[in-house]
């Protein structure tokens, strides 16, 4: 099977088996308000080792997410991926859709609640939807994601907890994992934790939060991360796509 012809599920899987790594761009559609500046947002990815763009936030004030989506899926071939803080987040023009259950909180609508509610228009829209066990981990900041998920995150020094919980979702079907610190987390995700859940788990395994220099990229990768999104880091400051891509590795 050609790449091209995959789909985003088995393209993360691939990469997985692979040994290969990738690099994810987080836009949050309330960040980018202007056409011209999305543009010269993507023609950055474009040039880059971008190899995928999530698209989504905890908190939409003004959703602009389809539009913002059209204007991606006509300036770039890149694999364009719903990261949906909630089921009204949901567009068809994507390529994929990161279906979300926060298996580190106890909350029920986050679980199954939220699901239940979107699975019908993602059925209807015929869109991808991997389901992807998302773990918050505590940072050291709250974060809009701890505090719209109604969740306590995992303590940053229980690896063994995060493990445990890592595990159950592979046992429970779930086809990818995502560990995320959260926006603007003060420091990324304890390679020690990262390193744990990799070695008992053989899902994809993504991470997020805090990540902001292409040394920490690095770190991430070596410790077992399959992808590692940068959302914050970008926002500030676009012109960091070039050095932080650049810590891609491929082994």
């Amino acid at each position: 099977m050609y790449f091209y012809q995959m789909s985003i599920h088995q393209r993360l899987q691939n990469a997985r088996t692979l040994g290969k790594k990738s690099l994810a761009i987080l836009i949050d559609p309330d960040k980018v308000q202007l056409k011209s500046d999305l543009i010269s947002l993507i023609s950055k990815i474009n040039t880059s080792s971008i190899d995928y763009i999530l698209v989504g936030g905890s908190l939409l004030m003004h959703d602009h997410t389809k539009e913002l989506i059209d204007v991606l899926k006509s300036h770039t071939s890149l694999p364009v991926v719903l990261f949906p803080g909630s089921p009204n987040q949901i567009s068809g023009n994507a390529d994929a859709l990161l279906f979300l259950s926060v298996i580190s909180g106890r909350n029920p609508d986050l679980l199954i609640g939220q699901q239940v509610i979107a699975a019908p228009i993602i059925k209807q829209l015929n869109l991808e939807a991997i389901s992807t066990g998302y773990m918050l981990i505590d940072c050291g900041k709250s974060t809009s994601a701890s505090y719209m998920s109604n969740t306590t995150p995992i303590p940053f020094n229980k690896p063994e907890i995060a493990c445990a919980t890592a595990i159950a979702g592979e046992m429970l079907g779930l086809q990818c994992i995502y560990m995320d610190g959260g926006s603007g987390a003060d420091q990324p995700i304890a390679e020690e934790m990262i390193t744990r859940v990799r070695k008992h788990t053989s899902l994809p395994l993504i991470i997020g939060g805090g990540i902001g220099s292409k040394e920490k990229i690095s770190r991430a990768f070596n410790a077992g991360a399959d992808v590692v999104v940068i959302g914050t880091a970008f926002e500030n400051n676009p012109e960091l796509i070039d050095q932080l891509a650049i810590a891609k590795v491929h082994e």
